[in-house]
């Protein structure tokens, strides 16, 4: 790979990084249920706190699949 083609590949993943920085920051100033979902795992001891977000990142994996599949094609 040439030195445009890794310079092209880090500006595509700086603004993908950038979105979902941006998405996560206007999405916790709405009280979006995103990490919030029934199934996700969260324990709550004295001084012990444990999140697990697993139906959020499924859910998440199965919209990124679709978008994927249809840009693709």
């Amino acid at each position: 790979m040439d030195m445009n083609g890794v310079a092209k590949l880090l500006m595509l993943a700086g603004g993908v990084l950038f979105g979902c920085g941006l998405l996560l920051y206007v999405a916790s100033h709405f009280n979006w249920p995103l990490f919030r979902l029934p199934g996700d795992i969260f324990i709550k001891k004295e001084n012990f706190s444990f999140f697990f977000p697993i139906v959020s990142c499924i859910l998440i994996s199965v919209l990124l699949t679709l978008l994927m599949n249809i840009f693709r094609r």
